[in-house]
């Protein structure tokens, strides 16, 4: 995968807020930070299971276990309310494809259409009970 999601001037904020492993002393893992930091971006942005990572980002059960020990430790957390303040939201733009409509709301006509009101509509043999 040649693409990546984040460039290096993202890269070099996000670094120093990422752990080492704790078990080398806090030594830098064997897989790149980097690597598993865009293979968990590639899962959120996909919503792929975890077996379904792609070998490029590393071993999925690696991603997943670091993923795992940065949530619980809040190192996601930190990292948004140290990014979050310097948000400059001019514009806003929201994609229709996540607005999901009620099923109301899809523009059937109101009132007593035949079938969106079963209590009032009359039964095969042509007379109203009661």
């Amino acid at each position: 995968m040649a693409r990546k999601m984040l460039s290096d001037r993202q890269w070099a904020r996000l670094e120093p807020a990422l752990l080492g492993d704790p078990k080398k002393g806090g030594r830098p893992p064997l897989q790149a930070n980097r690597n598993t930091v865009e293979g968990i971006l590639w899962i959120a942005r996909t919503g792929a299971p975890w077996r379904d990572l792609p070998p490029e980002f590393g071993k999925w059960n690696t991603v997943y276990q670091r993923f795992r020990r940065w949530t619980k430790a809040g190192v996601f957390e930190q990292l948004f309310n140290g990014l979050a303040g310097e948000l400059q939201l001019d514009t806003v733009m929201v994609d229709g494809t996540f607005v999901k409509v009620h099923q109301h709301g899809t523009g059937a006509p109101k009132g007593d259409a035949p079938g969106t009101n079963p209590g009032t509509s009359k039964g095969s043999g042509g007379v109203a009970a009661g």
